[in-house]
């Protein structure tokens, strides 16, 4: 099956980007990349490659490995352009995530929010982890008169995970953890019919992540057809229940 993952030209989330790539890919789907202007070369978030701060807070080892391995795909350099699009070309649909700026690029994209809006009418799968919630939030329906996720369940990147990141690296690096004045939960929350009921935190955590092999502290919503996760941590497991909702929809 074939899965879209649209990117910024830079700054995405190295661990958000590379590994659903690989779980999607090992799991025999291909996948395509998609930038503002077809036959850019993506790049990621380089301070998450070597640490945000004194060496910490950047990526894990192993998904600092598979970027580098996506760098070197074929795909990864033929990118399909934003605006050239065909949502019915696709069988299912993620939206990773990233803080620095050159992620507004992809954040604040009408074209980009227009053609999400039209793959989410096909319904067929569709995942967003972290900031990705935010693209989601912003498309609209059909009827353009409400976000696409008024009434799903989601969770995102937490308030208490935002803030704790920017107040622990202001003094030195800014707003870089900052990507927008207003927070990615309330933006996504407010995008929510109802959003006490709708949104979903999960369990408090600033750094025990999940991994290739333990899913303890991952935590990802899923709603139907559509699957949440809200940072980096919960990257393998997001992979691997995307997976399986592309299995359930082609064998439905």
């Amino acid at each position: 099956m074939r899965v879209l993952m649209p990117v910024p030209d830079r700054d995405f989330d190295v661990t958000e980007v590379a590994v659903p790539w690989r779980l999607l890919t090992e799991a025999g789907h291909d996948v395509v990349f998609a930038t503002e202007r077809a036959g850019t070369r993506p790049a990621c978030d380089p301070r998450l490659l070597t640490g945000v701060l004194f060496g910490q807070l950047g990526a894990a080892e192993e998904p600092r490995r598979l970027y580098e391995e996506l760098t070197r795909s074929e795909e990864f350099a033929s990118t399909v352009g934003w605006a050239d699009l065909d949502p019915e070309a696709f069988d299912g649909l993620i939206l990773p995530g990233g803080h620095a700026p050159g992620m507004r690029q992809y954040l604040g994209s009408e074209v980009l929010q227009r053609q999400i809006g039209t793959f989410w009418e096909l319904d067929r799968p569709v995942g967003a982890i972290c900031h990705g919630v935010v693209v989601l939030a912003r498309a609209r329906t059909a009827a353009g008169d409400r976000s696409v996720l008024s009434d799903r369940r989601t969770t995102c990147l937490p308030k208490y995970m935002e803030r704790s990141a920017y107040l622990a690296t202001a003094w030195r690096l800014g707003r870089y953890y900052r990507t927008y004045p207003a927070y990615v939960e309330d933006e996504v929350r407010a995008a929510l019919a109802a959003p006490d009921p709708q949104f979903a935190r999960g369990p408090r955590v600033l750094s025990a992540r999940g991994t290739a092999d333990d899913d303890t502290h991952a935590f990802v919503v899923q709603d139907g057809n559509y699957l949440s996760a809200r940072w980096p941590g919960d990257a393998y497991l997001f992979g691997r229940r995307f997976c399986e909702m592309l299995e359930a929809a082609e064998g439905a």
